[in-house]
């Protein structure tokens, strides 16, 4: 029988045997570390692609403001151009375009903020029903649950821990599926004010730029280039619009996207000549008075 350290070096296991013990404590830590990194590669793509995302509703707003700035400044531009004076549709095209900008932004901003003193309000009766009426709540939770199909002992579950745990935590639950009301920004309105304001501005301008560029008399060669200006501006918005909200992956969702092209394209043509007609309209009747 070994003794000393021989008989301490036949309890350890065989070389091979040691060596797969190294193997698996290598392959635990370089598992381990993989899953370190890719957790930590995780986080970082999660979190950068929380922060490309832009918010729908800033789109939103940007869509409201530049479809609004492509149609009526527009539309004001081509009636002015009957006069026949480029320094007046200059003149007059700025001032709407200023005036309607500040008008737009101060409507983005008076419904945001009442979006967030709705959302207030929303909360503040949610609040007190589940202090007053905790039987009424725990159906309005059951009621949810049975509506997305859990089953009933995990529906049980969950109602107990929301009606058992926090009631913040069963005020947000309440707020987000039976009232639909995601918490807006604090600086909602005013991103809201900014954006409308800004893309009415830039949608506005661009039919404007083509008078710049031609003398005071020649008002008629400043409406053609910012007809064909326009033409080309309102389709490729009615055409980005669309295909934003749609995608444009294949054959059917790009004709869709040109059609809200042709769409858009229509409806400002229409503005911008019952607007070019009523000048010339009510200019000719003053002339023969």
């Amino acid at each position: 029988m070994p003794t000393g350290d021989s008989a301490a070096y036949s309890m350890l296991p065989p070389t091979s045997a040691r060596s797969s013990v190294g193997d698996i404590e290598r392959m635990t830590t370089s598992s381990s570390d993989d899953a370190a990194s890719s957790q930590i590669t995780l986080q970082s793509y999660s979190s950068s692609s929380r922060k490309s995302r832009i918010d729908p509703r800033i789109i939103s707003d940007a869509i409201i403001g530049l479809s609004d700035g492509l149609t009526v400044p527009f539309a004001l531009t081509a009636g002015l151009s009957a006069l026949g004076n480029t320094h007046v549709v200059i003149y007059g095209g700025l001032a709407e375009l200023i005036a309607g900008s500040i008008s737009m932004g101060l409507g983005g901003f008076l419904g945001a903020k009442s979006e967030a003193e709705s959302y207030s309000a929303t909360q503040l009766q949610t609040r007190k029903k589940i202090i007053a009426d905790q039987a009424g709540v725990e159906e309005d939770v059951k009621s949810i649950l049975d509506d997305v199909g859990l089953p009933d002992d995990l529906g049980e579950q969950v109602t107990r821990c929301l009606i058992d745990g926090s009631e913040e935590r069963l005020t947000k639950f309440l707020m987000r599926f039976e009232h639909s009301a995601p918490e807006p920004p604090s600086n909602r309105a005013l991103v809201c004010a900014l954006t409308i304001a800004m893309g009415y501005f830039v949608g506005g301008f661009i039919p404007l730029l083509p008078y710049f560029f031609v003398s005071g008399d020649d008002v008629k060669q400043g409406l053609l280039w910012s007809a064909c200006v326009m033409v080309v501006t309102l389709f490729t918005f009615g055409y980005v619009k669309t295909a934003a909200v749609h995608g444009s992956s294949d054959l059917h969702l790009v004709w869709k996207g040109i059609r809200g092209g042709v769409e858009m394209t229509v409806v400002g043509s229409l503005a911008a000549g019952a607007a070019m007609g009523l000048v010339v309209l009510f200019s000719g009747e003053s002339d023969s008075v």
